[in-house]
């Protein structure tokens, strides 16, 4: 099979005029071409008056040996790589101990599923609830201001990827082809199948309930099994080895392979894991904002007379500026017609993020706009920047009024540093609710004058970006985890502690559901490796 990238075609094309693309590309006769897939569309929007699509496509044909010859030297035409997954074991019949997997979010998904795929029936300890009763709890913070501390847009099943725009691109380098492997289990769990193809894949927030309750019932099917509401409070180590979990329900639970997929809220554990000894290390982080505009004017900023075109869908972007005093700030989690969420995990803290549907057609653009925080501005000790989002969280609810509203100001009187009164054009999205005034004591001095510069220089960018009644709505603490659990390159186990396996957001290897999940299937093959040396 060969692969054909960078075909372009306009917008509105059709199926003859690909095929006919693909032939003179090729230089064969329609005889010749035996079948085709699209492997990647994208968009190339440079000019908003001419948008054109970006085809990558697997073709065979006949005699592909000669042709292929024949078309060395060509960059867009090349063989097309093996993206099938490859398993690198089978658990031994008589497995003395079955290997554990902390969380179920995206990285604790795809660990337990392959460790399940190849033999070694996992445990699956989840602290919080089930999918759907973690969403009517969530719903309970957002309608009723009732937050249930281990059930709620960070923790339950599924974890906090659940409650988000669902994006399914990453750029972390991926030789083995692992996120063909994530996006063909989605697939299998009822995604949309375009998830295969399209440049920025994303799901939305009800479709990935259903998926991770069919990915769930696979794992039961192979021998997994899941105990939820089972919070790890402490761990037994020995000689430098992970031995047992202590739970929260006061059970112990013997465990000699633990793969740690705590996600990046789980202060407790990272405080546990600290006091116990575990290697554990202060890392970079950002905070901020998140910022609402019409889609309609994203969308007429960035596709131009193509804007609302069913193929395009609602327009992001990715921004970034270096202000004057050596700050970047950048935009993050941008989500397209969606909404901005309540996303706090403890009480008397007030915590935003972004989320949207699969339609995307709700009437706001959101995204977060934030400022790169590192150790040097936090000394202190591993669990330093920790309690630095612990303390900006409890501003941030102070703000808001005590009582889970955000605060909030508009993008106009920011910038003029002035207090908000009203709102304008642009109505929040965030439930409970937005109470306006004035963000300045909401973040650290040189975010605050850093983001306000960004945001004129943004202008430049989008325009309309800094529209006077667009809304920022405070704060975005949990872009990333404030800590590192190293492990080794070579085995994946933790540096002073083995058998245990730090993995995904929470351990400081991963940002988004493809890296974490990407990063859950290297560390199930670790593990899995480590049990077959072994036995």
């Amino acid at each position: 099979m060969l692969r054909l990238t960078d075909v372009q075609l306009p917008l509105d094309h059709t199926d003859d005029e690909l095929m006919a693309a693909i032939l003179r590309h090729l230089g064969i006769g329609r005889d010749e071409l035996l079948s085709h897939t699209v492997f990647r569309r994208g968009y190339d929007a440079r000019k908003r008056s001419a948008i054109s699509l970006v085809y990558t496509l697997d073709v065979t044909v006949k005699n592909e040996a000669v042709l292929f010859k024949r078309l060395k030297g060509n960059r867009h035409v090349a063989l097309a790589p093996d993206t099938s997954y490859k398993y690198v074991g089978q658990a031994p019949a008589d497995l003395k101990s079955r290997p554990v997997v902390i969380g179920f979010g995206p990285c604790g998904l795809f660990a337990a599923l392959i460790l399940a795929e190849m033999g070694f029936k996992p445990i699956i300890l989840e602290r919080g609830k089930v999918v759907r009763e973690r969403t009517k709890d969530t719903w309970g913070l957002w309608r009723k201001r009732e937050l249930q501390p281990e059930s709620n847009v960070q923790f339950g099943e599924g974890g906090a990827g659940t409650f988000s725009d669902g994006k399914l691109w990453t750029q972390i380098k991926d030789p083995k082809h692992y996120g063909r492997k994530v996006l063909t289990e989605f697939v299998a769990a009822d995604a949309p199948p375009e998830i295969l193809y399209v440049s920025k894949p994303h799901i939305g927030t009800f479709r990935l309930v259903k998926m991770i309750e069919l990915m769930r019932e696979k794992i039961v099917q192979l021998g997994g099994e899941f105990r939820f509401e089972k919070r790890v409070d402490d761990v037994v180590i020995e000689e430098g080895r992970i031995r047992s979990l202590l739970l929260s329900d006061g059970s112990q639970l013997d465990a000699d392979h633990v793969v740690l997929a705590i996600g990046h809220s789980a202060r407790d554990t990272f405080e546990m894991l600290h006091k116990r000894g575990v290697y554990v290390e202060a890392k970079p982080f950002s905070m901020g904002f998140r910022i609402e505009h019409p889609q309609s004017l994203i969308d007429a900023c960035r596709f131009g007379p193509s804007a609302g075109h069913p193929i395009l869908g609602a327009a992001d972007y990715k921004l970034v500026h270096h202000a004057k005093n050596g700050r970047s700030v950048y935009s993050f989690c941008m989500c397209p017609g969606g909404t901005v969420v309540a996303a706090t995990s403890e009480p008397g803290r007030v915590v935003t993020n972004g989320m949207s549907q699969y339609s995307r057609n709700e009437r706001n653009a959101n995204a977060g706009i934030v400022v790169g925080i590192t150790p040097a501005d936090f000394p202190g000790g591993p669990l330093a920047g920790m309690e630095m989002q612990r303390f900006w969280e409890s501003r941030a609810f102070e703000l808001g009024g005590g009582n889970y509203d955000a605060p909030g100001q508009l993008v106009g009187d920011f910038i003029a540093n002035k207090p908000s009164t009203a709102f304008g054009s642009v109505q929040p999205s965030y439930k409970p609710g937005v109470k306006l005034g004035d963000l300045n004591p909401s973040l650290p001095d040189y975010a605050i004058e850093a983001i306000r510069e960004a945001l004129t220089g943004f202008e430049k960018q989008i325009k309309g970006f800094s529209m006077h009644d667009a809304v920022l709505t405070g704060i975005e603490t949990r872009t990333s985890s404030p800590v590192r659990i190293k492990r080794n390159d070579n085995d994946l186990q933790s540096l002073n502690t083995r058998g245990l396996f730090p993995a995904g957001e929470g351990a400081g290897y991963a940002g988004g559901i493809m890296s974490a999940a990407i990063d859950g299937i290297r560390v199930a093959e670790a593990v899995a490796l480590d049990i077959l040396k072994k036995s």
